[in-house]
């Protein structure tokens, strides 16, 4: 059962109850979190999870909400949106950044500090928390290649410094998705660079996303994780699946790895075309597509 006396708990801190979790998500859908915070530090993150552990209650963390499908049922129990957490510092050939700074600023806080290494996250919209549960990559590089320790809480309230190889890096993998941690802060060991090539490289990669990928539409960026031996945006294409619509959901025409919000979709529309996309996928060329995306909730 869930405390009825968070607000006591908590009398300094702003609780949302049955709030829309579509004012948040990338895609625009998602039903309704029954309590959802916005935690400004570690402190307070600690302390509403332990609250949620002494009152058996679901706790769901979320990062920016931009690779993520809120089911329409909304989220259970307390949500924690991290985007409050979001301090950078440069320290000599290191980034230090909260878990909920934007990924894309941290990118762009290296190369003010002169460090090269995370060019190729210059137009990854995730958050740092985001990018190190799924080892967020773009353009041959990835967040295992550039993170030296990150700062967890456990979910039994201990606070952890877990290095890279702790942390068990995969394709769109980390121990953090394995034993639930919330990340809290994560430190890129980067090397000093020339800023002009820097600078150079980043806008060639946003150039490059933005002539490639559908950024004009609310979406959930990349759906599908890459099979072996494959790219999933050809099979998508090649299976003639462009412009495949339920709802307000659509396999994008600009980039077939991705699904928009041409307007007014539901988190159903979404789940409707990605089952399609995969049930076509397999029919066709017998290759099963694994969503990359996080999809979680309830269904309505």
């Amino acid at each position: 059962m869930m405390a009825p006396d968070i607000n006591d708990a908590f009398p300094d801190m702003q609780i949302f109850k049955n709030e829309p979790l579509s004012k948040y998500t990338n895609t625009k859908t998602g039903g309704p979190a029954d309590l959802l915070v916005f935690p400004e530090s570690v402190a307070q993150t600690k302390q509403l999870l332990m609250w949620a552990n002494e009152t058996d209650t679901a706790l769901t963390i979320i990062g920016n909400a931009s690779n993520l499908i809120v089911r329409d049922g909304g989220i259970r129990g307390l949500t924690l949106i991290l985007t409050k957490m979001n301090r950078i510092q440069v320290q000599g050939d290191e980034v230090i950044a909260d878990a909920g700074a934007a990924l894309i600023q941290t990118t762009e806080m290296a190369y003010q500090g002169g460090l090269t290494g995370l060019e190729f996250a210059a137009g990854i919209p995730g958050s740092i928390g985001g990018a190190i549960f799924m080892n967020a990559g773009a353009y041959d590089g990835e967040i295992s290649g550039v993170v030296s320790e990150v700062e967890v809480l456990t979910r039994d309230g201990e606070i952890k410094i877990l290095n890279n190889h702790d942390l068990d890096f995969g394709y769109r993998h980390s121990s953090v998705q394995d034993y639930d941690d919330v990340v809290l802060s994560a430190t890129f060991k980067l090397k000093p660079g020339n800023s002009t090539r820097i600078r150079a490289r980043m806008d060639e990669l946003n150039l490059l996303r933005a002539s490639k990928q559908p950024l004009e539409y609310p979406s959930c960026g990349s759906v599908f994780k890459r099979p072996t031996g494959y790219f999933t945006g050809k099979l998508i294409h090649e299976a003639g699946l462009q412009g495949y619509t339920s709802g307000g959901a659509q396999v994008s025409m600009k980039h077939a790895g991705f699904i928009i919000n041409i307007g007014g979709a539901t988190a159903t529309d979404y789940m409707n075309v990605i089952h399609h996309v995969q049930a076509t996928v397999k029919k066709q060329f017998g290759v099963a597509l694994e969503t990359e995306v996080r999809i979680i909730g309830d269904e309505k």
